[in-house]
């Protein structure tokens, strides 16, 4: 692609059916990390407002994309818009995505489905060094879901922001992945808009879907984000962090549970045989009815040390009102965004060791009965 380059991609795919793409090379023409793009303005489709991709597939079926290697792309490598049953196989993806005018990620760099896309896969595939998110959907809430789809197999490293985000869809399988550095640069990651690095990401409205034996190191963030997430499983999933706690400077919670998208409610998770290592807060963040967390082993928590004196500036979120909030292993709260009734919930058989874990292990904020929940059988020891 020559320097300057503004059409839409290098090549689209536009209302066809039956292609295969594969066995060759896309070289962008990224020279410069800034850009003036963030996210689409008046949600208008990631496909209509960012020029330069890579491959663009809009309204086609039975397209296959295989073997193809793409770098230096300043915005989406592979955007699939409106399109049904695309395959994404064995490719590699290098240092492609561009930076906001303040330096932070704008989510371009990785593989994007939107606008209803449906019976997707992406497997045994490589991305590394981004600055977006490596794999995920998008849907805005006046669009249809995606649907049926399949992420499978592959392997992230180095990336600013999430890497594999399910966005408003319904039955997606994520299993098998592995990666590490996710949030990272530190620099690039978009602390001023909460955009912190996941390993694990949803958003909107997901449900029948599956998080599954996916593998990571080194997360900058949060490990497995649920906020939107109701009626599916989170099972076998590692999140391990060793380095010092400087290391990573937007730590947060384990996993969190949420309820932004007004179209769901957080019911029905199970959340089992997990191993989450080296979080700045607690384990778990929990709203919502029904949620089995279970057989989980959660250690080296609550790095940040909140609840000790003298207090840091990590630790001063809501201190007033929810004191247990950043300083508890299970916290169940009211509220994900919107208000939640959290009850029904079954905790049991987790081990959670870290800092203070012997006096906050299970705690309730306001508005919640830790008794309207069932606990048994968990183990909680200070490290």
């Amino acid at each position: 692609m020559r320097p300057g380059f503004r059409g839409a991609a290098a090549i689209v795919v536009d209302g066809a059916s039956v292609v295969t793409l594969t066995g060759f090379a896309i070289e962008g023409d990224r020279a410069e990390l800034k850009s003036a793009w963030y996210l689409p303005l008046d949600e208008a489709a990631f496909a209509d407002y960012y020029p330069a991709n890579g491959i663009v597939i809009r309204r086609s079926s039975g397209i296959t994309v295989r073997g193809v290697a793409i770098t230096r792309v300043r915005t989406f490598p592979i955007l699939v818009n409106a399109s049904s049953n695309v395959v994404v196989s064995g490719v590699r993806i290098a240092d492609c995505g561009t930076l906001n005018p303040a330096g932070r990620n704008n989510t371009t760099g990785g593989i994007l489905f939107e606008e209803g896309s449906s019976g997707f896969e992406v497997t045994s595939s490589t991305i590394s060094h981004i600055t977006g998110n490596a794999i995920w959907t998008h849907s805005w809430a006046r669009s249809p879901r995606q649907r049926g789809g399949v992420i499978r197999g592959n392997t992230i490293t180095t990336v600013g922001r999430d890497a594999i985000q399910v966005g408003h869809a319904t039955d997606v399988q994520v299993t098998g992945n592995r990666g590490s550095e996710i949030g990272f640069p530190a620099e690039w990651v978009d602390v001023e808009n909460h955009g912190v690095g996941v390993a694990l990401d949803t958003a909107g409205n997901v449900d029948a879907s599956t998080y599954s034996n996916n593998y990571f190191t080194d997360v900058n963030g949060q490990c497995i984000d649920l906020d939107g997430f109701h009626h599916g499983s989170v099972t076998g999933n590692s999140c391990v962090n060793k380095k010092p706690l400087e290391a990573y400077p937007a730590t947060h919670y384990g996993i969190v549970f949420g309820n932004n998208d007004p179209g769901m409610s957080s019911a029905g998770v199970v959340v089992r045989d997990n191993v989450l290592e080296g979080f700045g807060y607690g384990a778990v963040f929990l709203i919502g009815t029904g949620h089995t967390i279970e057989n989980n082993r959660f250690s080296d928590i609550n790095r940040a040390h909140c609840g000790a004196e003298p207090l840091t500036a990590r630790c001063n979120y809501a201190l007033a009102e929810q004191p247990d909030l950043l300083r508890s292993g299970i916290y169940l709260s009211a509220n994900g965004g919107r208000p939640s009734e959290t009850e029904g919930n079954v905790i049991r058989g987790n081990t959670l060791v870290g800092y203070g874990m012997n006096r906050h292990c299970v705690a309730a904020g306001p508005g919640v009965s830790v008794a309207a929940n069932t606990l048994s059988s968990n183990v909680c020891r200070a490290n």
